[in-house]
């Protein structure tokens, strides 16, 4: 039977507390309706010749109840509701024509026609639940909605959900009124409350609650923004979190570093403002100092802000002192770890980090300029049976062959160069550590680029899967050799290093 001129549902939220529902069927799809119910706090009736394994445990520990055998229509006499759940179409229309004729709501699986009721896709936030049906009609669709709202909503709606239930007495009491009751939630919602909740800060978010909710406050919970310091990833916008996303769609100002990508940029609310922050070699018209200065000026307006970096804020992103300035100034603030470049690019490059056979450690490396190579413990980098990642590395591939060598690093060690990892245009330049400067010159290797070196670096060649496979000394070149701003030359005095965004 069609169901396109079936008129639309009437949505229901049924109280099955101690009420008796009959699911007929013992199989996989029977199981999974009974879980359901038992959430519900539902009698659970299962009537069916067999059950399968969880179900039979479920009815010997006393959870729900058995009617072996085929099914009767006295089955039904106790019922609220009636789920029909067999592979036998047979059996399925006995149930929903004896549900028909004692008024009571039948739903057949997957079968619109036989159904009184359909059982909608479903989200559960603690007490916060959102039902999505398409009328049984097209039930893909209303799970791929449910699968985006669920990446959409974390927890912190749970025990925000909990927080105002509690509190409604005394909500009903401070805003009688229904227009202004709407306001003052908007409100609530706009401003930290939220946001102590999903840090775990629930004894600050009842404060602020209780202040708004005091005879004759005003609206401190707008008043007060947030900065939040969020990972970008190395580029590729499927490897941004969760929370990234959700943070990204409430932000009202998006502070973010030069390489963060357009496909990163473009996930942020439409409406919010993009402000770019990053840096460039010789350019430090945006210094450090302003970017704190811009974060505590937009947070004391009132505005959600995300300082966008590229990687992961704490692994040489400037993450801690941005929390020290936020800190310092009374700001509200939040951390959401990012992919750093080194998992991201050794990942997109098919060379693991760390090896039973080849590397019992690694050692994340900054080589941005001349200062920073000083402060590094070169013997121990040396050392054999270890992976070095080697970030903001380009423009001292020479130096830091000449240290390595000389601290007794093999000549021969396998190096893989990561150009723009996990982006379309990723490439991957592989050799020896004694031709590192060379290939990195004759390939015009530009920032961004990570080095890996180790005997991992090797595995590139035979596990590689993103893109293009490795360029070696024998690959063709493609892309010119003139000198450019971040391509690295093999002149044994260091160039000015190419700062990396933030």
């Amino acid at each position: 039977m069609s169901n396109d001129n079936a008129p639309p549902l009437y949505p229901l939220f049924a109280d099955l507390r101690g009420r008796t529902v009959l699911v007929v069927g013992g199989g996989a799809v029977a199981r999974r309706k009974a879980s359901a119910l038992l959430q519900a706090g539902a009698r659970v009736v299962v009537g069916a010749p067999a059950l399968e394994p969880e179900l039979r445990a479920l009815a010997q520990a006393g959870r729900i109840a058995h009617l072996p055998g085929r099914f009767q229509p006295a089955w039904l006499d106790d019922a609220w509701l009636a789920i029909a759940a067999t592979d036998d179409d047979a059996v399925n229309r006995e149930v929903a024509a004896a549900g028909q004729a004692r008024r009571i709501w039948v739903n057949v699986v997957d079968d619109v026609a036989l159904s009184r009721f359909q059982v909608p896709a479903r989200i559960e936030r603690g007490p916060l639940q959102i039902a999505i049906s398409s009328g049984g009609g097209a039930p893909m669709l209303a799970r791929l909605l449910r699968e985006r709202l669920e990446a959409q909503l974390d927890d912190s709606w749970a025990a925000l959900a909990t927080l105002l239930a509690r509190q409604r007495g005394r909500i009903r009491e401070r805003w009688p009124e229904p227009g202004a009751r709407r306001r003052a939630f908007a409100r609530l919602l706009a401003g930290p409350l939220q946001g102590f909740l999903r840090r775990g800060r629930h004894r600050e978010a009842e404060r602020l609650l209780d202040a708004e909710l005091a005879p004759g406050t005003g609206n401190a919970a707008a008043t007060a923004g947030s900065v939040a310091l969020v990972g970008a990833g190395p580029g590729d916008p499927g490897l941004l979190t969760l929370r990234a996303l959700r943070l990204l769609n409430e932000a009202d100002v998006i502070l973010h570093d030069r390489l963060v990508g357009e496909g990163v940029l473009a996930l942020a609310r439409r409406d919010a403002e993009l402000v770019c922050v990053g840096k460039r070699a010789g350019d430090h018209g945006t210094t450090q100092a302003r970017i704190h200065a811009l974060m505590i000026e937009h947070a004391r307006a009132g505005r959600r802000v995300v300082r966008l970096k590229g990687g992961d804020p704490f692994v040489f992103g400037r993450g801690g002192e941005e929390l020290e300035a936020l800190r310092a100034h009374g700001v509200d603030y939040e951390v959401v770890p990012g992919i750093t470049a080194a998992l991201a690019c050794a990942a997109y490059a098919g060379v693991p980090l760390t090896h039973r056979d080849h590397a019992q450690s690694l050692r994340l490396v900054t080589a941005h300029c001349a200062a920073s190579l000083d402060g590094l413990d070169w013997p121990a980098l040396a050392q054999e049976r270890q992976t070095l990642a080697v970030y903001m590395g380009v423009a001292m591939l020479d130096t830091l062959r000449t240290r390595l060598i000389r601290h007794g690093r093999d000549p021969a060690t396998p190096f893989a160069l990561v150009e723009n990892g996990s982006r379309p245009d990723q490439r991957v330049v592989v050799g020896t550590l004694h031709e590192l400067p060379a290939q990195a010159h004759r390939h015009a290797v530009r920032s961004p680029a990570l080095l890996i070196l180790g005997e991992v670096a090797a595995l590139a060649d035979t596990l590689h899967w993103f893109g293009d496979g490795p360029l070696s000394a024998d690959s063709p070149v493609h892309r010119s050799t003139a000198p450019q701003a971040g391509t690295a030359k093999p002149a044994p005095a260091p160039e000015p290093a190419l700062e990396r965004a933030a």
